[in-house]
């Protein structure tokens, strides 16, 4: 009987390779086409992946927590007609997702010997919120490191993964102290690849450990979701690198609110797209970056980067309680129609795990509508590496002063708050005020005759 190879699919220019989460499907299920069989996650988004034929699953050559690069064979799957079981384990042994070289050898003195002596419990790396490939959990395993050694090694791998240089240069620095465990703080070397420039040494500093938890009768233990520990980590990352201060700005949209009343039936009608407030508040957020493009920046080092795309993050709640931002690409260039589309879009296949990680990634400036919840306004965290963030307070009917030509009087408007966070390593106090004054005015001066 035939077999098919179900490999890993390309998921975005940029990805070559995903962690496999959870296996949908065990040896010997029937599966139908487009049915997901396994699920992935790359640093940015999890996402199924279904099967392209239908059969029964006769092997699965990945386990969970695995790498797997694109193009590799994860399952395979008998196609119609007896299923020709495979006898034993299932599973193949599996590549790694880095290369296997020869066994990490370790200098050969006294020093040495002693030290592998020392009987020290192997890692339990369940405990740990880090992702350490088999390769290195198996170096770990044998060179007798300790959960604690191996969560203060400082990891030069995509999104501080601990790769084989890494944990090959720490047990360099161990041996040559001669101690299982590091007194201070190590250092770990930077390997360089031959030809490469040399990299600045990086100190590790050990984690203050927290005191546990008490957990009475009744209380419930929920785990983090791995999407859930990846904000955690962003958003103590980002504390700990911006310098956040923030700028608040009152705004009159009482011409908008008019103006999408008017036309948003007569929108859907002919795009077959709701008209939601968020594409407009996008447009200008788009205008005031081409304004301001020191808003548009990263900052590297002592260098600064100015971006030459308006990429929109849009921070979009999910059913389970955790955020993701899609990205708006080159939103600046977007008419309002087609911003109307792009967030539709980007919103529903968020909410459906659909996204691609392509789709979520070179955002140069993010917006986020704390409004949607009741919020007044916010003080939102900035979406490293980027400098700004705005978050969107609710709309509303509040009594304020119109100032006309025979005078002033007190009148019913719609207003909101834009709260501006922003970088002071890099945005002073003035530009962060004059950016999200640009939106401000771009709003309150909206054309209430506006053809779309």
């Amino acid at each position: 009987m035939s077999k098919f190879e179900l490999k890993l699919p390309q998921m975005g220019e940029s990805v070559a390779e995903a962690t496999l989460t959870t296996w949908l499907k065990e040896v010997g299920d029937t599966i139908e086409m487009d049915e997901a069989v396994f699920e992935i996650a790359t640093d940015k988004v999890d996402s199924e992946v279904p099967s392209e034929v239908e059969g029964v699953l006769v092997e699965k050559r990945f386990d969970v927590d695995d790498v797997i690069k694109v193009g590799e064979v994860v399952a395979v799957i008998q196609l119609n007609g007896n299923v020709d079981m495979p006898s034993g384990d299932s599973k193949k042994e599996s590549p790694v997702s880095e290369p296997i070289e020869e066994p990490v050898k370790v200098l050969e003195n006294d020093m040495a010997q002693t030290q592998k002596a020392v009987a020290i419990p192997a890692p339990n790396f369940s405990d740990s919120d880090r992702f350490y490939s088999p390769l290195v959990k198996n170096i770990a395993k044998e060179e007798g490191i300790s959960m604690d050694e191996l969560e203060a090694i400082v990891g030069t791998g995509s999104e501080g993964r601990v790769t084989k240089n890494d944990i090959m240069a720490y047990l360099e620095n161990r041996t040559a102290k001669g101690s299982t465990k590091p007194v201070e703080a190590p250092v770990v070397k930077e390997v360089k690849p031959v030809e490469a420039e040399a990299k600045p040494v990086k100190e590790v500093a050990e984690k203050p450990k927290s005191a546990p938890i008490p957990v009475g009768d009744g209380d419930e233990v929920i785990p983090l979701t791995r999407m859930g520990k990846l904000i955690a980590h962003h958003m103590i990352e980002s504390i700990s690198t911006s310098a956040h201060v923030q700028s608040f700005v009152e705004v009159d949209v009482t011409n908008v609110v008019n103006w999408r009343n008017k036309v948003k039936n007569a929108f859907e009608q002919r795009e077959g797209e709701k008209l939601t407030f968020t594409p407009i508040f996008m447009e200008a957020v788009a205008l005031a970056l081409k304004k301001f493009p020191m808003m548009n920046i990263s900052l590297d080092g002592d260098k600064v980067i100015k971006k030459k795309n308006i990429n929109l993050g849009m921070a979009a709640a999910l059913p389970d309680g955790n955020l993701i931002v899609p990205v708006i690409k080159n939103a600046d260039q977007l008419n309002l129609v087609g911003m109307a589309k792009t967030v539709n879009d980007l919103a529903n296949r968020a909410r459906n795990n659909q996204l691609k990680p392509d789709e979520v990634k070179d955002g140069t400036y993010t917006v986020t509508n704390v409004g949607t919840f009741g919020s007044v306004f916010g003080t939102p965290i900035i979406n490293q590496p980027q400098v700004g963030i705005l978050a969107l307070g609710a709309i509303r009917k509040i009594p304020s002063v119109i100032e006309t030509g025979q005078g002033e009087f007190i009148g019913i408007r719609s207003k909101m708050f834009l709260s501006h966070s922003y970088d002071h390593r890099v945005v002073n106090g003035a530009l962060g005020g004059m950016f999200v004054k640009a939106v401000a005015d771009y709003l309150e001066a909206w054309d209430v005759n506006r053809e779309i």
